[in-house]
């Protein structure tokens, strides 16, 4: 990582429910306001969920893949 880059985070939600990727994502964006963010998902809903609230927030959605059985979703403030 250069000076210039944010720093990277990883949050693994694989294995929780609706809303428990969500707000794990909100805490880390609230904590860490200057970092990019992946999180990984395997609740159907984190794919609806994760892009409306970052719609809703104001937050930048960078990438959404799908994975073999999870989703991997990137975002920064």
């Amino acid at each position: 990582m250069t000076p210039t880059e944010p720093p990277a985070l990883l949050i693994d939600a694989r294995g929780h429910r609706c809303p428990v990727p969500t707000l794990r994502l909100r805490k880390a964006l609230s904590e860490h306001p200057d970092a990019i963010i992946t999180l990984l998902a395997d609740d159907p809903m984190a794919q609806v969920d994760v892009p409306h609230f970052c719609q809703q927030n104001g937050f930048c959605l960078l990438a959404s893949d799908a994975e073999d059985n999870h989703r991997r979703f990137v975002v920064r403030l």
